[in-house]
């Protein structure tokens, strides 16, 4: 809950720095917004009912929804014809969220039922360090695949060599080495590929794994000795395994589908990123197709669908959140950006940091990369993840199991500084991109 409110409080302290560009005209209670305190009346909501987070994000984006119409008014205009110029502006990212969550519980569930987890136990050790070494995979795959892929292969596979009892700890794990994975690649998180297609070198971000790869081994090395201890690793592979290489042929190809259109509509189209939602559409063109092969498991879209609909209520009231302008760029504002990135969509928030410039992009690329994995509702990972694993919903659960992942961001972080320096960089040429439609972390 402390992590709650620093991340609300340092929300509302950028609220009036928005002054300075394009003036809120909207009511405040002093001068915080309002729709501040309804965003935060939510998070705070979510944290408290964990077992009716639904209902809490639905109700909530329908009242700042109705609030926005009523009494404040959009960036787009005011009233009804506001609000429907604002989903249209934002109907790619929802769609796109949308489409891989729910593709990507398919997969995962394609993933475990090909058995290829279930002979890892011969190549993983047999003690604490099989759980690491399965983050330190997860950490990798991420770097060049989508993170919400990533963490639920990394949770498919937990759920056989663990024998399904994961402690909620080791799902923070999970959802931080898939988050961390991306932190210094610009293939690895929609964040990073923000800033390249924004004119920032691929080079510049590298360093973000610095921060990232410190950080898996202060909250992984911690985390996996506590799995070990509640659920030692299957030491040897079910005799009676045999790997479905048809259905690993299948999660293969939904994966090249995914890292071919990401690549190429962010590197020759991104002008077109805005029009539809790509990303999502090619995931389900791949399963479509390969489901004349292997039939999904159609019946898990019910409980992805629920996932999927609560982030997208957060995703959505956040985007009409007031936010027009950061504080100056610095250090302490990248770090706080990692707290806020918790709470807060974290791709309006680089591209406001890229408009503004004057950040060191490997910093902050591992401030919002890396930041959300200190809630599991921070970063469409945590969330897809706790689809499969209803148990992580818990807020309490995930900072008592999990709080090494906070600890590790914030000793990353001051590690880079010490290391490296914080270097600003000046204004990108063009100002920030148009509106990024990858999967959001």
């Amino acid at each position: 809950m402390k992590l709650l409110r620093w991340g609300t409080a340092t929300l509302a302290a950028a609220a009036p720095a928005c002054a300075g560009a394009a003036p809120f005209s909207g009511p405040r209670l002093g001068p915080v917004p309002v729709e501040f305190m309804l965003f935060a009346a939510v998070l705070a909501g979510v944290a408290l009912f964990h077992a009716h987070t639904l209902r809490v994000a639905l109700w909530g984006m329908v009242i700042i929804a109705a609030y926005k119409i009523l009494l404040s008014p959009f960036k787009t205009g005011a009233g009804i014809a506001g609000f429907g110029a604002h989903l249209g502006h934002e109907w790619v990212v929802l769609s796109n969220l949308l489409l891989l969550l729910l593709g990507f519980a398919l997969l995962a569930d394609l993933f475990e039922k090909s058995e290829l987890p279930a002979i890892l136990p011969r190549y993983l050790p047999d003690d604490w360090k099989g759980g690491f070494v399965l983050l330190v995979l997860v950490f990798v795959i991420s770097s060049f695949l989508d993170n919400i892929a990533a963490a639920m292969i990394g949770g498919a596979v937990a759920h056989t060599v663990f024998r399904g009892q994961v402690r909620v700890g080791y799902l923070a794990a999970i959802v931080a080495a898939s988050n961390g994975g991306g932190a210094g690649s610009v293939v690895g998180d929609t964040t990073t590929t923000m800033m390249w297609i924004a004119g920032v070198h691929p080079t510049e971000v590298l360093e973000g794994f610095i921060g990232s790869g410190l950080a898996l081994v202060i909250f992984g090395v911690p985390i996996s000795m506590a799995q070990h201890r509640h659920a030692p690793i299957q030491k040897d592979a079910s005799p009676d395994a045999r790997v479905d290489w048809t259905r690993v042929g299948i999660v293969l190809v939904i994966l090249a589908a995914a890292i071919v259109v990401n690549v190429v509509m962010n590197t020759r189209f991104g002008e077109l990123s805005d029009a539809f939602p790509f990303l999502g559409a090619a995931v389900w063109v791949a399963l479509l197709a390969c489901a004349l092969l292997r039939q999904p498991d159609w019946h898990l879209l019910k409980s992805a669908t629920r996932g999927a609909v609560f982030l997208l209520s957060l995703v959505l009231a956040a985007s009409m959140m007031p936010v027009d302008e950061l504080p100056a760029a610095s250090w302490p504002t990248a770090l706080g950006l990692g707290f806020v990135s918790a709470v807060f969509d974290n791709i309006p928030l680089t591209a406001l940091a890229l408009r503004q410039g004057g950040y060191d992009w490997g910093f902050l690329a591992y401030a919002v990369g890396f930041g959300g994995s200190m809630l599991w509702f921070g970063s469409s990972a945590g969330v897809a993840l706790c689809s499969i694993y209803p148990q992580g919903r818990s807020v309490g659960a995930w900072l008592r199991e999990g709080w090494t992942v906070a600890l590790a961001y914030v000793i990353g972080f001051f590690v880079m500084l010490a290391l490296i320096g914080f270097h600003p960089a000046g204004p990108l040429k063009g100002g920030a991109p148009p509106a990024a439609t990858p999967s959001p972390r």
